[in-house]
């Protein structure tokens, strides 16, 4: 359980900082900012690392959390960032990551119980 609380705690973080990111901020003033757009594109990566990493019993008790979702889109980045397209991350940081912000945070205060 130590290991899902850190790794859960770490997607928490980066949703977190993802919508930070993305907050006001237009793909076009990303693509004007690399230091910003490359810190976009890693803080995408650590939920889907970290979704990788949580066990099995925590994925079966929530089941509601998109793990498999935040893998495959870490695998894009990582293995294909060539051919990632911002507005697609920017509409996901929007549409996708608040949601699932709140689901990690009740996995995690499942944890305690």
């Amino acid at each position: 359980m130590q290991r899902d609380r850190l790794f859960v705690t770490g997607m928490v973080d980066a949703c977190v900082r993802i919508v930070h990111l993305t907050d006001g901020r237009d793909v076009t003033e990303l693509e004007r900012t690399p230091t910003e757009r490359e810190a976009l594109l890693w803080n995408f990566t650590v939920p889907g690392e970290a979704a990788n990493q949580v066990s099995d019993d925590l994925r079966a008790a929530h089941p509601d959390v998109p793990w498999r979702h935040a893998t495959s889109l870490r695998n894009r980045i990582v293995h294909g960032y060539w051919a990632i397209e911002l507005d697609v991350l920017v509409s996901t940081a929007r549409q996708v990551v608040p949601d699932m912000l709140e689901r990690l945070r009740r996995a995690f205060a499942a944890l305690d119980r």
